[in-house]
């Protein structure tokens, strides 16, 4: 074929070569893929949306020298011991097994630094974790591997997780290369076999089943402590009414573009719903059950930045949570071992095999010699400086925006930038006063 022939060729949209190469894998295997990270299409996110600066009609406050709060209580509602944390941003749950003990060491040291929680996972509590984190929620997941109740009431909160923004109506899978003696027996599973967490809880069948839940772990804590109710993005407005009507303290909604240790790649890439467009609903289900505020709203799936930050509590939230950016700033995907990447078929900024158990940076591995390069402590200064970045930069837009407190934010202060982000978000189209869906 000439050169002149070969520039006319053109690629199919629908049967790209990203497409073609998984038809051809399918083919050769006849398995289904599996990996880790989150959605990586493309979706309507944070950065179609856009703050309104205040000019003349809105009044600025003076950065750094106007203050602007960042504390947020969560679990008001029924807890005597609520958590107080100093930023908005969270840790959100990633469990030992999936990581190493030195990277959940890491995220507490990192988390009390900043003076903000961290979260177990499934698998349990180790006592690295526990130890160097201030206000440890403990997650209390369809398999219970790992759970106990002394554990349990060592706790500063619990979440109960009904679902995961990667893969909402499915478990999550630990393959048998990273369980080690150590991770079977916290999980009392069979070291070196593959292992497939339950997509539901094994002892209630709906809500209110949950409610009774709620009451069992009330009873074993003594109402010490707030009940977190974590759902995946889906039917989120009905999700948020029916988790509030069980009596839970916190809500935490994770959109589909919130990451994962492991799973099918068909349910990353095709099961749930945006992060943006979670956030209304919830809020809508909050407000017309008169508890926006009083029951708090955490936010997780694919946040980044302060900006990222600083949208999700405009539209409504009270708190967000980081899972894939925190394991960014320990030091995931970082270019110094990108020979190591290679040598596994990957490249730094790329690898998303975290199931194999071969991260060439110890945070998603049990081998022992890769962990010992990641060092918890240099790592959990590395996540408290990124902590502290996201926390300054939302500050910084909300003082723009004459806010002295981050929860003022609201959606007035927004405008959207494509059609599909002003349908979701319920806001402005910019320079309109358009909302989708909501007449003209």
């Amino acid at each position: 074929m000439s050169q002149e022939n070969n520039e006319n060729l053109r690629e199919s949209a629908t049967f790209d070569r990203t497409t073609m190469a998984e038809i051809r894998r399918a083919a050769d295997t006849g398995i289904y893929d599996i990996r880790g990270f989150g959605a990586k299409r493309k979706l309507p996110h944070f950065d179609d949306l856009l703050f309104l600066g205040a000019s003349v009609s809105r009044y600025p406050l003076e950065g750094y020298r106007e203050t602007c709060n960042t504390r947020v209580t969560l679990g008001s509602r029924f807890a005597k011991k609520p958590i107080i944390i100093d930023t908005p941003v969270t840790i959100a749950g990633m469990s030992f097994g999936a990581l190493s003990a030195n990277a959940k060491e890491a995220l507490g040291r990192g988390a009390t630094i900043a003076g903000t929680s961290t979260t177990t996972g499934d698998g349990g509590m180790t006592p690295e974790e526990r130890g160097q984190s201030s206000k440890l929620v403990y997650q209390y997941l369809p398999s219970r591997y790992g759970m106990n109740p002394d554990d349990l009431r060592k706790a500063d909160a619990i979440e109960i997780v009904l679902g995961q923004g990667a893969k909402p109506g499915g478990g999550g899978m630990l393959l048998g290369q990273k369980i080690t003696d150590r991770v079977a027996q916290m999980r009392n599973l069979p070291k070196g076999i593959d292992q497939r967490s339950a997509c539901r809880h094994p002892d209630w069948t709906g809500p209110d089943d949950l409610a009774i839940k709620i009451q069992e772990i009330r009873e074993i804590t003594d109402w010490q402590v707030p009940i977190y109710i974590k759902v995946g993005a889906t039917r989120t407005y009905y999700d948020v009414k029916l988790a509030v009507k069980a009596g839970a303290d916190v809500i935490v909604v994770d959109g589909m573009q919130g990451g994962t240790a492991a799973t099918q790649e068909v349910f990353i890439e095709h099961v749930g719903i945006p992060t943006l467009a979670a956030i209304p609903q919830a809020v809508q289900a909050l407000q017309e059950m008169g508890m926006h505020r009083k029951v708090q709203l955490i936010v997780s799936g694919g946040i980044r930045n302060g900006a990222d930050v600083a949208k999700c509590m405009a539209l409504g939230a009270d708190a967000v949570a980081i899972g894939t950016a925190a394991l960014v700033a320990l030091g995931c995907n970082d270019p110094k071992w990108d020979d190591d990447f290679k040598k596994i078929g990957s490249a730094a900024g790329f690898y998303d095999d975290y199931q194999e158990g071969k991260d060439p940076a110890g945070i998603s591995t049990q081998d022992p010699d890769l962990m010992k390069r990641l060092d918890p402590v240099a790592a959990g200064n590395r996540l408290a400086n990124y902590l502290r970045v996201l926390t300054l930069e939302a500050q910084t837009l909300a003082r723009a925006c004459g806010k002295n407190d981050l929860r003022n934010l609201e959606p007035e202060d927004l405008v959207a930038l494509t059609v599909e982000s002003a349908a979701m978000a319920r806001v402005p189209l910019a320079g309109t006063n358009w909302v989708p869906g909501q007449g003209f």
